[in-house]
């Protein structure tokens, strides 16, 4: 659990660009019991570890949500990250993958391609397609935790 929750928070800091140094709060909601108890016990190595400025446990804050079991983990990013900045940057970076991933596809729904390449670029042209869609996810996922 610790560790699922340290690598959620460090990850939705990086989607979104927090700058490592600075000090999150977290607001934890839909906790259960032994989640609290977790947080109770292990919250000052999550927080050394995670940035964590100070956990508010039952309060609603707003920030970038992330889900880790059946809690949810609000990183309030005050003055960290503008919102509307951050959203521009997101949206932009998938329609970028997107074009990508689309036009890989395109590519890799075309028999003509699919029979006269190479098996090596097939199969890179695939894996390329893989990355591009799981990257879109990734970002998609992002811009939803934004709030």
């Amino acid at each position: 659990w610790v560790v699922n929750v340290i690598d959620a928070i460090r990850s939705a800091r990086a989607d979104n660009q927090i700058p490592p140094a600075s000090k999150l709060s977290v607001f934890v909601t839909d906790a259960s019991p032994e989640t609290r108890a977790c947080i109770e016990k292990h919250g000052a190595a999550i927080a050394k570890i995670a940035r964590i400025g100070a956990w508010d446990v039952g309060n609603i804050g707003e920030g970038i949500q992330i889900v880790v079991g059946e809690a949810t983990y609000t990183l309030a990013y005050e003055s960290t990250v503008d919102p509307a900045i951050e959203r521009a940057r997101l949206t932009a970076a998938i329609a970028a993958v997107s074009k990508e991933r689309d036009a890989l596809a395109g590519r890799l729904g075309n028999p003509a391609f699919v029979e006269k390449a190479k098996p090596e670029a097939v199969e890179k042209a695939r894996a390329d397609h893989g990355e591009k869609a799981a990257e879109a996810e990734r970002l998609q996922a992002a811009l939803a935790r934004l709030g």
